[in-house]
């Protein structure tokens, strides 16, 4: 049987940041840039960038953290709206300079209010789902 997922032995759930090699990572001015996909519709929830640090966190909570570059601070997805992102994967891409994440969204990714950040067309048709309302969350 010919199988396009190699099996790695490894189980995200039990992995330690300790046992990385971060410096395999290409990290541009501190920072990797990170795509958020739902582990099981596919779509795309958002993009944001990481640090080290949250890598490191991610990796050992298994719930997403990323660093604002507005704010210069590390946050931790759903801190204030409650719509946490567990973490079940993580990948990286054939240069090591962008990763991938594969999560279970609770409620929406986006602080707008949608499920997905790109719930937005090129000629600004709203195409996404609104899951709640910001205004009761920010």
């Amino acid at each position: 049987m010919n199988s396009s997922k190699k099996e790695s032995g490894n189980d995200f759930s039990t992995l330690s940041s300790s046992s990385i090699n971060f410096s395999n990572f290409k990290f541009e001015n501190g920072l990797i840039p990170a795509i958020i996909q739902d582990s099981e519709t596919k779509d795309i929830l958002m993009f944001a960038y990481m640090n080290e640090e949250a890598l490191k966190l991610t990796i050992d909570t298994k719930i997403a953290h990323y660093w604002s570059r507005s704010r210069q601070s590390l946050w931790k997805k759903g801190e204030t709206s409650g719509h946490f992102q567990h973490v079940e994967e993580i990948r990286f891409d054939c240069d090591a300079d962008a990763l991938l994440l594969f999560v279970r969204q609770t409620g929406g990714a986006c602080h707008t209010g949608y499920r997905s950040c790109f719930y937005q067309t090129i000629d600004g048709n709203t195409v996404g789902e609104k899951v709640f309302d910001e205004k009761d969350v920010y």
